[in-house]
């Protein structure tokens, strides 16, 4: 059964710093790439980020395109999501996703201003 399961979302200020992590069980990781997505309230669920499986390529959407850093170790079977510089437009529900099917529950990431 694949699982994803995202952890280290939290209340922070802006300007600080979390890192967010993605843990998955239930299939071959190292040959998925992995996505991070988010939904603000009252929102559409939003691309944030996106790592290939095999050379490494990242893709970051514009909004946090130098103060996001997405990373993954696959001894582990984790991808994390390093957030910098956060802003209140950065708060909401992150997820991360796996062949655009599976989803896990999320994690809320609250950003005071």
């Amino acid at each position: 059964e694949v699982q994803l399961v995202e952890s280290g979302g939290g209340l922070v200020q802006a300007g600080g710093s979390l890192r967010l992590s993605c843990a998955a069980s239930g299939f071959t990781f190292e040959s998925e790439a992995i996505g991070w997505f988010r939904q603000a309230p009252g929102k559409e669920r939003e691309g944030v980020s996106c790592i290939s499986s095999s050379d490494g390529k990242t893709y970051y959407a514009d909004s946090v395109q130098g103060r996001f850093t997405i990373f993954r170790d696959n001894a582990w079977n984790t991808v994390y999501l390093q957030m910098n510089v956060l802003k209140p437009e950065d708060t909401a529900v992150y997820y991360c996703n796996m062949n655009s099917i599976y989803w896990g529950k999320g994690t809320l990431v609250t950003v005071s201003s």
